[in-house]
């Protein structure tokens, strides 16, 4: 049997008698504690609760009008228990419980105010939606929002903000319409010093009236040579072209992030090839709705017409309704008042990630967002899933 090799000098003196006496002693400090629960909790998980909430409850504090569109600044509802908002990354967004009637609705949209502004007594966040006359929620929020309103939202989502980890000192933002407001976030980030980069924004709008934000992007330019903005119009300058960009980047290695409709991201796809940017180089804020697929040469046209059964299972209870074939599942389980859980409605963020037990769906290529085990197993997402006949799907509860 080995020896061990130890200094015995140190059990010189000691008895048993010490030990004997533990258990008499932890009983009395039993009996010597308060019987009540202490408040005691992991740091950690406080600092979750106040970056990652699940809800946040707020009050319409300002209302202001612009071209087409409306800024709410929201401030936190202490009596529903939010007492400061998260902090959050310029760029990110939040998806914003909607009454309409009876029914409850869920749409993403971008912060467009600075991190900073979230920190402390005067915690505000502003968000800006543009009044589209085609859009069922927007065209409510800008009719019916007043001063002193209620209103629901989520944590900050998306992974559409600067991580120099991965992106160029230098970034190049190409805006369209609505898709400034992003990008008018990380300027007054860049100016107020929450954000360390250089940011150039290129916005392409019909004409000089229909740019929002005009003012504050002339002005955050001029106090920092950090920001720099170029408007692009359709009316007398064309589509943004490759020569843009090269000559905004001035020669050096940038990140390219692209933020607004549908068209542009398709435009800006082919931009990028020309460039020959690398994945991490080239971004896209993917939130919102893809809209009608029949102009997807995938998509078999003569489904749009038609109306389909959808059976859905949730936990123990099932909904029978009823989805057009060119309306996304997501949107005709909201129509028919069943709270699917959401928050990109782009097939990105995996939050309304569910089973497809019979029937079958198109999801459209550009925003196919399941894995390679999603697809085998019959997982998607659907925010992204339109139906190609009868369907019955099994969701996640809403929290």
């Amino acid at each position: 049997m080995a020896k061990y090799n130890y200094d015995k000098k140190y059990l010189k003196g000691l008895t048993v008698f010490p030990f004997l006496g533990e258990v008499k002693l932890r009983n009395k400090k039993i009996n010597e504690a308060s019987d009540k629960l202490g408040t005691w909790e992991y740091g950690a998980n406080r600092l979750a609760e106040l970056l990652h909430p699940e809800v946040q409850y707020t009050k319409i504090s300002k209302i202001i009008e612009r071209k087409d569109a409306k800024s709410f600044v929201f401030t936190p509802n202490a009596k529903k228990g939010t007492k400061e908002l998260a902090y959050f990354r310029a760029g990110q967004y939040v998806s914003i419980d909607i009454k309409v009637g009876k029914n409850n609705y869920y749409r993403p949209y971008s912060i467009s105010s600075s991190p900073k502004k979230a920190i402390g007594k005067d915690s505000s966040y502003m968000i800006t939606i543009k009044n589209n006359i085609d859009g069922f929620t927007s065209k409510h929020i800008n009719e019916e929002w007043k001063v002193g309103d209620e209103v629901a939202f989520s944590g900050p989502q998306g992974e559409f903000y600067y991580q120099r980890l991965r992106d160029a000192k230098h970034v190049i933002g190409v805006a369209g319409g609505s898709g400034i407001t992003p990008f008018i976030s990380m300027a007054e980030a860049i100016v107020d010093g929450t954000e360390d980069f250089s940011l150039t924004i290129i916005y392409g709008a019909k004409n000089e009236q229909s740019v929002l934000f005009k003012d504050e992007l002339d002005a955050l330019s001029k106090q920092s040579d950090k920001v720099n903005v170029y408007y692009v119009y359709e009316e007398s300058e064309g589509f943004i072209t490759s020569q843009i960009i090269k000559n905004a980047s001035h020669g050096q290695d940038y990140s390219l992030f692209v933020c607004g409709p549908r068209g542009l991201y398709k435009h800006m796809d082919k931009l990028a090839e020309e460039l020959k940017l690398t994945h991490r180089r080239y971004r896209k804020e993917v939130f919102g709705e893809y809209g009608d697929p029949s102009q997807d040469k995938a998509y078999p046209r003569e489904m749009a017409k038609k109306e389909f059964k959808v059976k859905v299972i949730c936990r123990n209870e099932s909904f029978n309704i009823k989805c057009k074939g060119n309306e996304t599942l997501l949107n005709a389980m909201e129509h028919a008042g069943i709270h699917a859980p959401n928050r990109c409605r782009s097939g990105e963020c995996g939050w309304c990630h569910s089973l497809l037990l019979e029937g079958k769906v198109y999801t459209p290529k550009a925003i196919d967002g399941t894995r390679l085990a999603d697809k085998k197993f019959n997982w998607i997402h659907p925010c992204a899933s339109y139906p190609l006949t009868d369907i019955v799907l099994e969701i996640p509860s809403k929290k």
